[in-house]
């Protein structure tokens, strides 16, 4: 009962969309807007986040600090609710169902709110990550609804295998699912999107390994894909409650990695946590 109170502070400021009701119940994305935005007149990037857990927590409030952060830099910020086993009885397999309509129902509605549905950048940790990148791997068979494909992406300690040697191949429906839709076993590929990896090298949940591998093959057939990793750094280290300086870092990297991109202008603060 603590948690889910604070959980309600937290998300006080935000405006809140049902974008998917399911048979385990109504699945929140929680949309933080810049200051004196006019939708009627405006369209911005979206930065999307989808939390971590391991398919098995809820924690929408993980990535509001950055929300903030990025809302006050210009964007729509949004941190969306995806089918877990701990609220919705949900798995792997929703939670990719899940991130997908997610990106399909911003760009679907990008003119109600005022979205670039051409700068659509996709944020994740661990399980997280793992649906953005099957959202952004997988094929688009689902032609009543636009692309679930990101145009950037921004993964914290990913999970980026689910074979038989990856993580979390158990959680799923059947081993077979799980080598499917990894995204590893998805590569390599062309013309997909940049690609900013941050993991922590003593990461105990999802091996660094992993994402080393994972950012060479991501990077074949002249894909962009940056890994920035941080020495004895755990699986939560870029969380604010965590670490603050290694929040900062990060968040000044993502920043970076947007303003060359063209989503966001110079900003005159960084180097703040450098």
């Amino acid at each position: 009962m603590i948690g889910e109170v604070r959980n309600q502070e937290l998300l006080e400021s935000a405006t809140t969309y049902v974008y998917e009701k399911t048979p385990q119940g109504d699945l929140n994305a929680h949309f933080f807007f810049p200051p004196n935005f006019d939708y009627s007149t405006q369209q911005r990037p979206v930065i999307v986040f989808f939390h971590g857990g391991v398919w098995d927590i809820s924690a929408p409030t993980q990535f509001i600090p950055h929300c903030h952060h990025f809302a006050s830099r210009g964007m729509i910020a949004v941190t969306a609710e995806y089918r877990t086993k701990a609220k919705f009885d949900g798995g792997p397999e929703e939670a990719i169902m899940d991130t997908k309509t997610v990106i399909s129902f911003l760009r679907y509605h990008a003119a109600k709110i005022g979205a670039d549905p051409n700068r659509i950048v996709a944020c994740g940790a661990a399980a997280g990550a793992h649906a953005a990148l099957c959202a952004t791997l997988h094929p688009h068979e689902n032609t009543e609804f636009p692309s679930p494909k990101p145009q950037a992406l921004i993964l914290f300690g990913p999970i980026t295998d689910t074979g038989p040697k990856g993580v979390g191949s158990a959680l799923f429906s059947t081993p077979k699912e799980a080598k499917s839709t990894s995204p590893y076993a998805k590569l390599p590929q062309k013309e997909l999107p940049p690609c900013l990896i941050f993991h922590g090298t003593a990461d105990r949940v999802v091996p660094v390994q992993s994402s080393i591998r994972f950012s060479k093959r991501y990077a074949r057939k002249r894909n962009k894909c940056e890994l920035m990793t941080f020495q004895n750094a755990g699986h939560t280290f870029f969380n604010y409650n965590s670490d603050e300086r290694n929040y900062g870092l990060t968040l000044n990297a993502a920043d970076n990695f947007l303003v060359k991109l063209g989503y966001l202008e110079p900003d005159p603060l960084a180097g703040e946590f450098q």
